[in-house]
């Protein structure tokens, strides 16, 4: 019985010795690793590992690789360059935006007594307006394109460009006409000419007839305009309906339109160019008094505006044609 109490007492002091030397061998490493970075620290305070991690960094920075500000991410060259280069894009359109500013500005300054700046939306309802004022009151203009089947497609390609051209130019008109495309398919080769080289072709403000401008109004009220006419065009009716031939012809073909007009019995006109110009010499002594259906326009609507044959004609027969006008031949 004694025995077996004092083994005991020997078991509980054995296992008291253990967990004491467990609790040194613990400590110990921390308290001696404490005090061995107390004595490795330097002059300014930190320890010698830090220095040299920081000794390594700079040499970094020296070799082109630079420390974040406020952060511990590098960025190696070519994100240096990338960053450079990117503000120096930013600069250029800020740059560019100011120039533009100010280029507004002195426009607005010179033209504030002349015409008032309006936003676009409130041009394209203005111009909306007028298209649709002239549908109802005049001038009406017809290009008749049912002579467009035996044309080739380079052919077809500038007559669409052609349109384009006219159409910019009657919106841009102070007195637009009511344009109306006669013998015209949606599936013919122009149409989709037309619309593969004008944006926006199907919403332009004007009529598309597969008709032909014969049947569409009364034959009393149509002129015909070609050059092979007799009768040069002294005024613009606003009730009379103009047809313009959509007619490209590299092979010029004479007489084309006018025949067409006479078997309808159409009244036709020509351009007052004869009465207002004359032959310009040139070296390749080319006179013609054929335009594109765009400058025809061009004449039409400035004629509209100034009731001048002789500005209207300066403004779309160009000197390519051969022609002056009468009082610049000195």
């Amino acid at each position: 019985m004694v025995n077996t109490v004092w083994l005991k007492e020997q078991r509980t002091k054995h296992m008291d010795w253990r967990l004491e030397g467990s609790t040194q061998k613990v400590e110990s490493p921390v308290l001696q690793g404490e005090e061995g970075i107390l004595e490795e620290t330097g002059e300014d305070g930190l320890p010698e590992g830090f220095q040299l991690l920081q000794i390594d960094a700079e040499g970094e920075c020296q070799e082109g690789e630079t420390l974040a500000t406020g952060s511990t991410v590098w960025c190696s060259k070519n994100v240096q360059r990338k960053q450079r280069h990117w503000e120096k894009i930013v600069a250029a359109k800020k740059s560019k935006r100011k120039q533009e500013k100010e280029r507004r500005k002195a426009n607005r300054a010179e033209n504030s007594g002349i015409c008032p700046q309006h936003s676009k939306r409130f041009l394209r309802a203005l111009t909306k307006e007028k298209l649709l004022e002239a549908k109802h009151s005049g001038p009406r203009l017809c290009i008749d394109l049912s002579m467009t089947h035996h044309m080739s497609k380079k052919e077809l390609s500038r007559l669409a460009g052609q349109i384009r051209r006219l159409y910019g130019s009657n919106k841009k008109a102070d007195r637009p006409f009511w344009i109306c495309l006669t013998g015209f398919t949606i599936d013919s080769p122009l149409y989709e000419e037309c619309v593969r080289m004008n944006d926006g072709f199907s919403s332009y403000l004007l009529d598309i007839k597969e008709e032909d401008c014969f049947s569409l109004f009364p034959l009393e009220t149509l002129v015909y305009l070609t050059p092979d006419s007799e009768h040069a065009l002294e005024d613009v009716d606003l009730n009379k309906v103009y047809i313009l031939g959509g007619l490209v012809d590299e092979s010029i073909q004479k007489k084309v339109t006018f025949q067409k007009a006479w078997e309808y019995s159409v009244k036709t006109a020509r351009l007052p160019i004869q009465e207002y110009m004359v032959r310009n010499q040139n070296g390749k002594n080319y006179h013609s008094e054929i335009l594109a259906i765009n400058q025809v326009f061009d004449i039409l609507s400035t004629y509209l505006e100034t009731r001048n044959w002789p500005e209207a004609l300066k403004k779309g027969v160009t000197s390519g044609k051969g022609y002056i006008l009468r009082n610049s031949v000195e």
